[in-house]
């Protein structure tokens, strides 16, 4: 049985306690993709000198390390990096260790297949374990998995955008859903770095998911955003 294979057949038979919180954490609609500032064109090459959500495409990203790991990632600096790499760091920490060639951000190649991946050409999102949940496959995370999932879109108060709620489906796909220098962002990246700066029992790393208050403000912001 496949490894895909193996965490469908999982996840479907998991127990009625996770089903349960599955479906509480699921908002009612799928996210909608930010209007595209480009198009891709007949080729699906991406024609446009911003990304879908408004990013403008880079040609010299920076390159960061992602805590905890010894994995490397090409992202556009300041807040932007500063949110991604946390996600980066709370996927290591809580769901499975990031390995050589699990994790990629920025890109120069222009060829996408749906809209919301002209993202990487401007280095404001990320693909953990792009092959393992790979475009159009739905069903990749176990049931507690995507609790840790939707507790850290919930953190960052919908500054990042999760591909399990694009259409088609990208579990991999994580992105910036605001633009340059929305407070919203600046506010996220200024909370994260508190953390970081703190004693070391906040953020990435120290952080409980499935905390029943965390829960809670897990499915309310779940139900808002929807």
């Amino acid at each position: 049985m496949g490894e895909l294979t193996r965490r469908r057949f999982v996840g479907a038979t998991a127990g009625v306690a996770g089903a349960a919180a599955l479906t509480s954490l699921l908002p009612a609609t799928a996210a909608v993709a930010a209007e595209p500032a480009g198009a891709a064109g007949a080729a699906g090459s991406w024609a446009g000198e911003r990304s879908s959500n408004g990013w403008p495409l880079l040609e010299a990203p920076e390159t960061f390390g992602v805590e905890g790991s010894d994995q490397r990632v090409r992202l556009a600096g300041g807040d932007a990096a500063v949110v991604l790499l946390h996600v980066a760091r709370r996927f290591h920490y809580e769901i499975g260790e990031l390995r050589a060639g699990e994790i990629h951000g920025w890109t120069a190649d222009r060829r996408v297949a749906q809209e919301y991946e002209s993202n990487y050409l401007s280095g404001s999102a990320i693909a953990v374990r792009p092959l393992s949940y790979p475009a159009g496959a739905r069903g990749g995370l176990y049931p507690n998995e995507l609790v840790v999932v939707r507790d850290i879109l919930a953190e960052l108060d919908g500054v990042v955008s999760w591909g399990g709620d694009l259409t088609p489906v990208k579990e991999s796909h994580f992105e910036i859903a605001v633009k340059p220098g929305h407070p919203r962002l600046k506010g996220v990246a200024r909370k994260i770095e508190g953390w970081r700066r703190g004693p070391g029992d906040e953020g990435a790393g120290a952080t409980d998911a499935f905390d029943p208050a965390r829960r809670e403000k897990a499915r309310a912001f779940a139900r808002r955003s929807a």
